[in-house]
């Protein structure tokens, strides 16, 4: 782990010395959901219709160029330091001013698209403007709504309602964390598969995953989906309410261009999607009943340490250690030797993802690289597979994903139903914290009061962080916590 001095280790004495230094380097973040102010100003000022065009121009443009000018930082927070570093607020206010000036952005630049005589390109340029802040909006969501705090889950959905993306915050905390880096993940990307055809099986896949992980929550409280507390429902009755507003109040005219930027926003979610764990599969361990995807590691996720889009994006680049990790903090995430490495930052990477042999030229042969030579331990397209596989040959033919025990059976599971029932027992995720107490439950999830850990379906994942599956989870009694 490169810290401080890039040796990989910490000085002795760092600990008194370690100052973040991009703390106000964040403040960037803040610079982008100015853009369609910039851009409506400066082409009153000037009348030139390019300025209408300054999102595509800056995040697809400008950004990469930094990128390469500035280069890496790959220096972490001491370990020790972690938790101070997390409990700062002004790293959490910095996205809380986020929705803010997103939502303000999108309500002058939609009042000038209502009220002025731009031209048919003129008005798209704008309205594409919003959608790449609405994109970027949807990153602030992701960090927002990892965290347990309620009121900012709830900023979450403020800042997807706007991209008519809601289902994204079910979805990717409980189905893109479970399933990430396998072929169930409709959001993870697979080796010969173009970014146009990725698009259309993540944004309809996504769709459908989470209204079924909504509706498998609520059959377990033996309850319909079609309530209020259906978090797929209430973020989407959040953007029928903001457009419906916005139509009432600027005329009917707008719509298109709301459907236009919400369509660039999950467009710029879904090529960064992309980017994120192309090729990268996880090995099947344990056996017999068992048998599941091995942990997420490191070694799952692609990174990026370039400096411009890391402080765009929150850290976002750093996937690795969110997905070990998913509710901490951006300004803690920790940079991983192990992890593979994209070439540059995530701005230059979808530009590249934008033309699929380009990109197949770059990354085929970085996810060849990373599984050492043998590339159908890749996630492949099946629909690929053969053509993939004979354009690069594996090194060792003998190597294969094999299956591998996943050591010691689950303590709780082990024990008769009737052992359970003579104590009481608490489950602790190791990752995030969350407790499963019996005498409790989790009626969210729809679990009674009294509900024994053997009745909890061995396919659960922790609900705060989706990571841990229940086999992970430490068992105790209560009595000897």
């Amino acid at each position: 782990m490169t810290t401080l001095d890039g040796t990989g280790t910490i000085p002795a004495g760092s600990e008194d010395r370690w100052v973040d230094r991009k703390r106000y380097l964040w403040l960037v973040a803040l610079v982008m959901p100015m853009l369609p102010f910039v851009a409506v100003g400066m082409h009153s000022v000037t009348g030139a219709g390019w300025w209408l065009w300054i999102g595509p121009i800056v995040i697809l443009g400008l950004v990469p160029l930094i990128d390469l000018a500035t280069g890496l930082d790959r220096s972490n927070p001491p370990d020790d330091l972690i938790a101070a570093l997390e409990g700062d607020r002004y790293y959490r206010w910095l996205t809380f001013l986020f929705l803010p000036l997103q939502y303000a952005g999108l309500l002058t630049a939609f009042w000038v698209l209502a009220h002025s005589d731009l031209s048919t390109l003129d008005k798209v340029g704008l309205a594409l403007t919003v959608g790449f802040i609405g994109g970027i909006g949807i990153n602030t969501a992701h960090e927002l709504g990892h965290k347990k705090e309620s009121h900012e889950r709830w900023l979450a959905k403020i800042a997807l309602a706007q991209s008519c993306y809601g289902h994204f915050y079910i979805e990717h905390n409980r189905g893109h964390h479970v399933r990430v880096a396998t072929p169930e993940d409709p959001a993870s990307s697979r080796v010969g598969e173009s970014f146009y055809a990725f698009w259309p099986r993540t944004v309809l896949g996504s769709l459908v995953s989470a209204w079924r992980l909504e509706r498998r929550r609520y059959a377990r409280r033996s309850q319909h989906p079609f309530r209020l507390g259906n978090d797929v429902l209430n973020a989407w009755l959040m953007t029928a309410a903001l457009w419906t507003a916005m139509v009432v109040w600027l005329g009917a005219g707008i719509l298109p261009f709301l459907v236009l930027q919400a369509l660039m926003a999950l467009t710029l979610l879904e090529a960064v999607n992309y980017l994120e764990h192309y090729g990268m599969l996880r090995r099947r361990v344990g056996e017999g009943e068992r048998e599941r995807w091995e942990r997420v590691a490191p070694s799952h996720s692609w990174n990026s340490d370039n400096i411009a889009t890391n402080v765009l994006l929150y850290h976002l680049q750093r996937h690795s250690d969110h997905h070990a990790n998913p509710t901490r903090r951006y300004q803690a995430l920790r940079d991983y030797d192990e992890s593979p490495v994209l070439p540059t930052g995530y701005a230059g990477m979808i530009l590249l993802a934008l033309v699929p042999f380009a990109w197949r030229r770059v990354m085929d042969r970085r996810v060849l690289q990373h599984f050492g030579g043998d590339l159908s331990l890749a996630n492949i397209a099946p629909s690929r597979r053969a053509k993939v596989l004979a354009s690069y040959p594996a090194v060792d033919a003998a190597r294969a994903p094999e299956l591998v025990a996943d050591g010691p059976a689950d303590s709780v599971d082990s024990l008769s139903t009737a052992a359970q029932t003579a104590g009481q027992w608490l489950a602790l995720c190791p990752g995030c914290g969350y407790f499963y107490d019996e005498s409790l439950g989790d009626a969210r999830e729809g679990f009674p009061a009294g509900t024994l850990w053997s009745s909890v379906p061995r396919t659960w994942v922790c609900p705060d962080c989706g990571v841990r599956e229940k086999a992970d989870f430490v068992v105790t009694r209560a009595a000897d916590a």
